[in-house]
Protein backbone atom coordinates (compact mmCIF):
# COMPACT_ATOMS: atom_id res chain seq x y z
CA UNK A 1 0.00 0.00 0.00
CA UNK A 2 2.05 3.47 -0.84
CA UNK A 3 1.85 6.09 1.60
CA UNK A 4 0.56 9.65 0.63
CA UNK A 5 2.31 12.81 0.46
CA UNK A 6 0.76 13.90 3.42
CA UNK A 7 1.50 11.20 5.75
CA UNK A 8 5.10 11.11 5.00
CA UNK A 9 5.19 15.05 5.35
CA UNK A 10 3.72 14.44 9.28
CA UNK A 11 6.31 11.94 10.04
CA UNK A 12 9.07 14.31 9.05
CA UNK A 13 7.41 16.93 10.89
CA UNK A 14 7.15 14.96 14.16
CA UNK A 15 10.58 13.35 13.89
CA UNK A 16 12.41 16.48 13.20
CA UNK A 17 10.13 18.17 16.15
CA UNK A 18 11.26 15.67 18.74
CA UNK A 19 14.90 15.51 17.64
CA UNK A 20 14.55 19.50 18.58
CA UNK A 21 12.74 19.11 21.40
CA UNK A 22 15.68 17.02 23.54
CA UNK A 23 18.07 19.65 22.49
CA UNK A 24 15.92 22.68 22.99
CA UNK A 25 17.68 23.81 26.28
CA UNK A 26 14.67 26.73 26.58
CA UNK A 27 15.83 28.26 23.27
CA UNK A 28 12.99 29.66 21.17
CA UNK A 29 11.99 27.84 17.85
CA UNK A 30 12.31 29.66 14.55
CA UNK A 31 8.76 27.38 12.81
CA UNK A 32 8.81 27.75 8.96
CA UNK A 33 6.07 27.57 6.87
CA UNK A 34 5.54 27.23 3.11
CA UNK A 35 2.29 27.03 1.08
CA UNK A 36 2.13 26.89 -2.18
CA UNK A 37 1.77 30.95 -2.55
CA UNK A 38 3.42 32.16 0.65
CA UNK A 39 5.89 31.29 3.07
CA UNK A 40 5.44 32.58 6.47
CA UNK A 41 7.85 32.12 9.96
CA UNK A 42 7.63 32.40 13.35
CA UNK A 43 9.88 33.12 16.62
CA UNK A 44 8.02 30.99 19.16
CA UNK A 45 8.77 30.58 22.91
CA UNK A 46 7.95 26.79 23.52
CA UNK A 47 8.35 27.69 27.53
CA UNK A 48 5.51 30.07 27.86
CA UNK A 49 3.91 29.44 24.80
CA UNK A 50 3.96 32.54 23.31
CA UNK A 51 4.91 34.02 19.47
CA UNK A 52 7.88 36.40 20.17
CA UNK A 53 8.20 37.18 16.25
CA UNK A 54 7.15 36.33 13.29
CA UNK A 55 7.32 37.32 9.05
CA UNK A 56 5.26 36.37 6.32
CA UNK A 57 5.27 37.36 2.79
CA UNK A 58 2.07 38.48 2.97
CA UNK A 59 3.21 41.60 4.53
CA UNK A 60 2.97 44.51 2.45
CA UNK A 61 6.20 46.39 3.59
CA UNK A 62 8.18 43.64 2.79
CA UNK A 63 7.34 44.00 -1.10
CA UNK A 64 7.10 40.25 -2.16
CA UNK A 65 3.18 40.35 -1.74
CA UNK A 66 1.88 37.09 -3.77
CA UNK A 67 5.76 35.71 -4.53
CA UNK A 68 6.70 32.60 -3.15
CA UNK A 69 10.44 32.23 -4.71
CA UNK A 70 13.75 32.32 -2.98
CA UNK A 71 14.41 36.05 -3.35
CA UNK A 72 10.41 36.38 -1.36
CA UNK A 73 12.28 34.04 1.45
CA UNK A 74 15.67 35.57 1.73
CA UNK A 75 13.42 38.90 2.52
CA UNK A 76 11.55 36.73 4.94
CA UNK A 77 14.44 35.55 6.56
CA UNK A 78 16.41 38.90 6.54
CA UNK A 79 13.26 40.62 8.40
CA UNK A 80 12.70 37.55 11.11
CA UNK A 81 16.12 38.23 11.85
CA UNK A 82 16.12 41.57 12.43
CA UNK A 83 12.27 41.01 14.48
CA UNK A 84 14.28 38.63 16.46
CA UNK A 85 17.11 41.28 17.76
CA UNK A 86 14.09 43.88 18.81
CA UNK A 87 12.20 41.26 20.38
CA UNK A 88 16.04 40.46 22.44
CA UNK A 89 16.47 37.06 20.85
CA UNK A 90 19.96 36.34 19.44
CA UNK A 91 19.49 32.42 19.77
CA UNK A 92 17.35 29.76 18.64
CA UNK A 93 16.62 26.61 16.85
CA UNK A 94 15.19 25.92 13.36
CA UNK A 95 12.01 24.24 13.11
CA UNK A 96 12.00 23.11 9.60
CA UNK A 97 8.64 20.85 9.89
CA UNK A 98 8.15 18.53 7.26
CA UNK A 99 9.68 20.75 4.56
CA UNK A 100 12.84 19.48 3.40
CA UNK A 101 16.01 21.85 3.99
CA UNK A 102 16.32 22.98 0.13
CA UNK A 103 15.26 25.75 -1.94
CA UNK A 104 12.91 28.32 -0.11
CA UNK A 105 13.85 26.70 3.50
CA UNK A 106 17.29 26.82 2.99
CA UNK A 107 17.11 30.75 1.53
CA UNK A 108 15.42 31.82 4.72
CA UNK A 109 17.41 30.63 6.75
CA UNK A 110 20.70 31.42 5.64
CA UNK A 111 19.30 35.00 5.59
CA UNK A 112 18.34 34.47 8.80
CA UNK A 113 21.82 33.75 9.55
CA UNK A 114 23.32 36.74 7.78
CA UNK A 115 20.73 38.84 10.21
CA UNK A 116 22.24 37.43 13.06
CA UNK A 117 20.91 34.77 14.10
CA UNK A 118 22.18 31.95 15.67
CA UNK A 119 21.14 28.14 14.91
Amino acid sequence: MAISKRTLFLKRRMRNRSKMRKVAAGRPRLSVHRSSKNISVQLIDDVNGVTLASASSMEKDLGVVGKNNVEASAKVGAAIAERAKKAGVDTCYFDRGGFLFHGKVKALADAAREGGLKF
